[in-house]
């Protein structure tokens, strides 16, 4: 399938509409990501384009890899119908990054008292349950609420919610949606960080490169202590996804004999399934908001207790990875209201759209891109460039280069950890296999897909920061 490609500039390619597809296809790559990317995931983005309803082109972002019907690192903006395989199970993975007012040489001498605060206050690991014990009305009304809920409930403030994408709230969800399967396992997971690629990270500001938008998004001088975290919906969500492909696959037998793969099973919009399955995926993605931040609350709470109440943590901004979202863009000069999938991808939306906060109106909205455990992240702003190109989206992270299983098998994870520590950076991990299953060297180089992004203009690069402290599960 790579051979179909045609290069278009240093940093993409294109598909030109053929075969099934109803729109061509753009791959956001250099050279060197192109290379190592799976012909199996280029094959799916040439599926994708073939969906009903599918409208401009496709997308994959430079960090994208084989994943499950898209790939991960794929954006498609359709009218009409709903995926689950174009969200992902881990309905609303996303980051949340915290700006402190403290440096690097004021956090120093006490790191491992806080990584151990911060281990003791954010359960990690498979299975981590946290101290929350929500009835079942709580719990609906965390799936309808949201962040919101959080906030009432004593956990976070105004300005925490007002960084978040959607204010951590979403329109749309209904509990009664969500199965008592999926809210039993997320009953006792609200505040927790699980385990995966999920992970909380100290973080020194390395880098400005735009002074002005980074003192926007209060990011203030380099050495300065940044906290990022990285979790979504818990076992709940992965359920929601669970249920209802199982019920689109008993619903439409016929339109699995048309897809070239049952992974990329749909529901017309027009459908009740397709209804149900929206008001579910929006109560997952408000439980993702509220989780982040309960954990955020927990996160401050870690602070104080090593620092006193001089440590301020405020909330940079808020962003969801796998999600359909209702959205206004233009496709051929008509503006269209369609659903946007993004999975594996962050919303990189430019100055002026109504949906951002009003601090962030004249700046475009923050992208954070994750690196892994060793290596840097990245703060970018949202682009005019995006809007028009991408359906404002951009890259989510570096994007594994080798499966778990793989680094589990080249990997120990006491040598990971002792070389990192080498470096100055201390890892923190409910088990040995987690920090194995997370190597750096399990990753494709973030410093590729970051470049990618600032050059082809669906990000600008704002800062960089390193780690200092991991905690993973």
């Amino acid at each position: 399938m790579k051979e179909k490609l045609k290069k278009t500039s240093n940093y993409s390619f294109e598909l030109e509409k053929t075969g099934s597809m109803k729109v061509p296809a753009k791959i956001y790559m250099n050279e060197k990501l192109f290379d190592a990317v799976e012909d199996r995931a280029i094959q799916q983005l040439y599926n994708v384009a073939g969906l009903p309803g599918v409208q401009g082109r496709v997308m994959a972002m430079p960090d994208a890899h084989l994943g499950y019907g898209f790939p991960i690192g794929g954006v498609a903006a359709i009218d009409g119908i709903i995926t689950p395989g174009g969200i992902g199970f881990d309905i609303n993975c996303g980051v949340r990054m915290l700006a402190t007012n403290l440096t690097k040489e004021q956090v120093e001498p006490k790191i491992q008292e806080l990584l151990n605060a911060l281990f003791k206050n954010v359960p990690s690991g498979v299975g981590s349950e946290s101290k929350i014990r929500l009835t079942d009305e709580q719990l609906d009304q965390v799936l309808e609420k949201g962040a919101k809920w959080a906030t009432e409930n004593g956990y976070g403030n105004q300005v925490d919610l007002d960084h978040c994408e959607e204010s951590g709230s979403m329109p749309g969800a209904d509990a009664s949606k969500v199965s008592q399967r999926a809210k039993a396992r997320g009953r006792k997971q609200l505040g927790s960080l699980g385990a995966g690629n999920h992970f909380l990270e100290v973080q020194i500001v390395d880098k400005i490169y735009d002074k002005e938008i980074a003192n926007t998004f209060n990011i203030t001088s380099e050495n300065q202590i940044m906290v990022m975290i990285h979790c979504g919906s818990r076992g709940l969500g992965h359920q929601v996804c669970g249920d209802y492909l199982r019920k689109m696959e008993d619903a439409y037998p016929q339109i699995i004999e048309k897809l070239p793969e049952k992974d990329l099973i749909y529901a017309p919009l027009k459908d009740q399934l397709a209804k149900d399955y929206f008001a579910a995926m929006v109560a997952s993605a408000n439980y993702a908001w509220a989780n982040r931040h309960v954990i955020a609350h927990r996160v401050r709470e870690a602070f104080k207790e090593v620092f006193g109440e001089k440590a301020e943590l405020t909330t940079v901004y808020d962003v969801a990875h796998n999600i359909a979202k209702p959205e206004k863009h233009e496709v051929n000069g008509e503006l269209k209201e369609l659903l946007v999938h993004r999975k594996g991808a962050t919303r990189a939306f430019g100055p002026g759209r109504e949906e951002l906060p009003e601090d962030y109106k004249t700046t475009g909205q923050p992208v954070l891109i994750p690196g892994s455990m060793g290596t840097a992240s990245y703060i970018l702003v949202g682009t005019d460039t995006a809007m028009t190109e991408t359906f404002g989206s951009t890259a989510h992270g570096a994007g594994r280069a080798m499966s778990r299983h793989a680094a589990i098998k080249s990997f120990r994870g006491e040598k990971v950890k002792e070389e990192l520590a080498k470096k100055h950076i201390y890892v923190k991990s409910a088990s040995w296999k987690g920090i194995a299953e997370e190597a750096p060297q399990a990753y494709k180089d973030v410093d590729e897909v970051v470049k990618v992004s600032h050059e082809a203009g669906i990000g600008k690069l704002v800062a960089k920061v390193v780690p200092f402290g991991v905690i993973k599960g």
